[in-house]
């Protein structure tokens, strides 16, 4: 058996002379309880944030992108399109073609981001699901309509049942300069909506979707191009068909995937992630506090049973072990309690929603989103640890101390 483990248990578990040791043996415990529990819910709810911007962007963004170096555009007829179909876990291979426009719907006007898409764009989108008003249209019966960001519908007043007032698209000339006469400056293309997306701000007040050969009229495009995306498989190798892409494209083009496309968004994620980490791991700091007052007076309520142990042979090493082990138990059970019911509160917020964001579904979510993930139970579980290790040896290191003034009387 484990000597100092042992007496450990002993001393923890019984009824010590003064009751305010227990008592604050009890808040110790209690504390780091309580702080172990709130990092795991709050990084569990990070979690939870993350993997829903990734969900709503992924909708939106290609799982590839591949756009030029230099320059705005590049012909479509550069580009190995049968090469690039054919890789193993390309499922979707969708033309572009983007520029900025001026939207005009009866007496308002909203500039807007117009995305030229071509038909593959509607096979199988995840932005389908992103459809609240309307239908996910963009060419029927040989007629062409736009989708809309929500955002860009609400400032235009757009009315999907509205067939008598189309929205004019408006871009300046590409060929001829602009004179005196403004209206010889632009040229403008009539669309109807066919239903409006959210998927999130900045997209939804931004981007007005149209079809390919619509822009291209529109923009005096023949075979030019902006960007091409790749929509991949579920369990394709994104690293391995990138790096395939790009040797076939060659150096002229950028090949970015869906993490370099918001790389700055998912950096700040993180970065907010562990800095909340890092301010809860200092509150627990202070909650441990009390765990170097209980043992420091646990260890002069013991001063006789210290003296004992060393008439009998213990060494300085040995009581040092018995109180060292005390508080690293305190701080065990605390960790061990903080991870379960925090948990356990994650799993009663997944299943049951209990903690709601609003009741006006204002929210893309109607509840708090929780992903668990057991690094985070292990960050946590070691994090405390040592803030625990280090809660306990601070007040064992006079034990020796103790031990010759005990001798002398």
């Amino acid at each position: 058996m484990n000597f100092p483990l042992y007496i450990a248990k002993r001393y923890l578990l019984s009824k010590k002379s003064h009751n305010i040791i227990n008592i604050i043996s009890g808040i110790s415990l209690t504390g780091i309880t309580i702080g172990t529990m709130a990092l795991i819910v709050v990084l569990s709810v990070f979690n939870g944030f993350e993997n829903l911007v990734k969900s709503l962007f992924n909708s939106f963004n290609p799982d590839l992108l591949i756009t030029v170096n230099e320059g705005k555009t590049f012909n479509s007829n550069d580009i190995p399109k049968e090469k690039l179909k054919s890789l193993p876990g390309v499922i979707n291979y969708t033309e572009v073609v983007e520029e900025n426009a001026l939207l005009k719907y009866k007496s308002k006007q909203y500039i807007v981001t117009i995305k030229g898409v071509s038909s593959d764009f509607e096979k199988d989108n995840p932005l389908d699901s992103m459809i609240v008003n309307g239908s996910f249209t963009l060419r029927n019966n040989n007629q062409n309509f736009a989708l809309l960001g929500y955002l860009v519908a609400y400032y235009l007043g757009a009315n999907l049942n509205d067939f008598i007032n189309p929205i004019t698209v408006y871009v300046p000339r590409r060929h001829k300069s602009a004179g005196l006469n403004l209206e010889q400056a632009f040229n403008n293309k009539v669309i109807f909506p066919s239903g409006f997306f959210s998927v999130q701000q900045e997209f939804d007040s931004k981007y007005v979707i149209v079809p390919l050969e619509f822009a291209r009229n529109l923009l005096e495009y023949n075979n030019e191009l902006t960007a091409i995306e790749l929509r991949l498989a579920n369990n394709a190798d994104t690293d391995n068909i990138q790096e395939k892409v790009k040797k076939i494209l060659g150096e002229n083009f950028s090949v970015r995937n869906r993490f370099q496309q918001q790389e700055l968004l998912y950096k700040i994620m993180k970065s907010e992630k562990w800095a909340i980490f890092l301010i809860l791991s200092f509150i627990l700091l202070i909650a441990t506090f009390n765990v170097i007052g209980s043992l420091s007076m646990l260890i002069l309520d013991k001063k006789k049973d210290i003296a004992v142990l060393w008439s009998m042979g213990a060494d300085n090493k040995l009581l040092k072990r018995i109180f060292l082990t005390e508080g690293l138990l305190i701080s065990l059970f605390g960790a061990i309690s903080g991870l379960v019911l925090g948990g356990i509160i994650c799993w009663l917020q997944q299943k049951f929603s209990l903690i709601q964001l609003g009741s006006d579904n204002s929210f893309v979510v109607d509840a708090y989103p929780v992903k668990m993930q057991i690094l985070d139970f292990v960050y946590v579980f070691f994090t405390v640890f040592l803030i625990g290790l280090a809660a306990a040896w601070y007040p064992v290191r006079g034990v020796g101390k103790i031990n010759k003034q005990q001798i002398k009387l």
